[in-house]
């Protein structure tokens, strides 16, 4: 059949526009040498790319978290044993370690079969996709959403609440959700959210608002909080991260009255103490400290 140049034209503009929809070819990950991969979104679906984890933190170097530490890790283990476990949110104040714990915990337990897969909000609602592509692997994943938050009525928000609930889109039982969020609930508070309440018997019971933004948090085995530092632990911070910049380089670098000065006036600056602090001046201070030694 002779097809007319236009036609021809049209078709070809066509395959293109469709091809373009489809998603990439990739190839599978190779969870033997890969310990971590993020969910990549491309058109009606998505993939999993690997990526290569430069984030050395140990949890050890981790300060002011211990008790924190001790849940996540005894949480993980069970987990990798087989054993029952529970997904689990990590709230609080920026910078306090809630990444940094599950950073460090794969560092930990990724000889033992621990892998990541890492998921943005956006992305919740291929949940079931994820789920189908490690499902038969036989390594154990933790699926993480990094400082998440949502509002009210989102799609992403009530697929994660079908995911923690059981439902169809359940997690295999190689699967466990870690979440780390500035929010306690996930979702915006509002002074209104707290009227409304009411008394049954003599006990107070939350206002309907505050119920549905309880009800996805509770739906977490385990909630963690993380707070500020104090001051004599944001230093013992400041004093492990410039230890491990001088191992890291192979130089002596002295603890001196003016660092620490330089580190507390840091923290006000930035209004904040806690472990990304430390971290932040700890490498402003280390570079300056070795650019002088360079420069005599």
């Amino acid at each position: 059949m002779n097809l007319k140049p236009e036609v021809i034209e049209q078709l070809e503009r066509v395959l293109s526009s469709v091809e373009q929809l489809l998603p990439k070819p990739v190839n599978a990950v190779d969870w033997a040498c890969c310990h971590a991969a993020n969910w990549r979104r491309h058109s009606f679906s998505g993939f999993l790319e690997p990526v290569k984890v430069t984030d050395t933190t140990r949890l050890e170097e981790l300060l002011g978290v211990e008790e924190q530490k001790e849940i996540m890790i005894n949480n993980t283990k069970q987990f990798i044993a087989g054993l029952p476990a529970n997904n689990s949110l990590l709230w609080g104040s920026r910078g306090t370690g809630k990444s940094s714990i599950v950073k460090a915990l794969l560092n930990e337990f990724a000889d033992q079969g621990m892998r990541i897969i890492q998921v943005e909000k956006e992305d919740l609602i291929y949940l079931s996709e994820i789920f189908a592509a490690v499902e038969n692997e036989p390594y154990r994943f933790i699926l993480l959403c990094d400082d998440l938050t949502f509002e009210v009525g989102e799609l992403s928000y009530k697929m994660l609440k079908s995911a923690l609930d059981g439902s169809v889109y359940s997690a295999p039982e190689n699967v466990l959700i870690y979440v780390t969020s500035n929010r306690r609930y996930l979702l915006p508070e509002y002074e209104s959210d707290h009227l409304g309440g009411k008394y049954v018997k003599g006990e107070l019971q939350q206002s309907e608002a505050m119920e549905e933004k309880v009800s996805l948090s509770d739906r977490f085995g385990l909630w963690i909080p993380f707070h500020v530092f104090t001051q004599e632990r944001y230093i013992d911070a400041v004093r492990l991260c410039v230890e491990r910049f001088s191992r890291e380089r192979n130089v002596d670098i002295p603890w001196c009255a003016d660092l620490e000065c330089e580190a507390i006036e840091w923290s006000r600056d930035k209004s904040k103490r806690c472990g990304r602090t430390a971290f932040q001046f700890a490498k402003n201070w280390v570079g300056r400290y070795l650019l002088k030694q360079q420069q005599g």
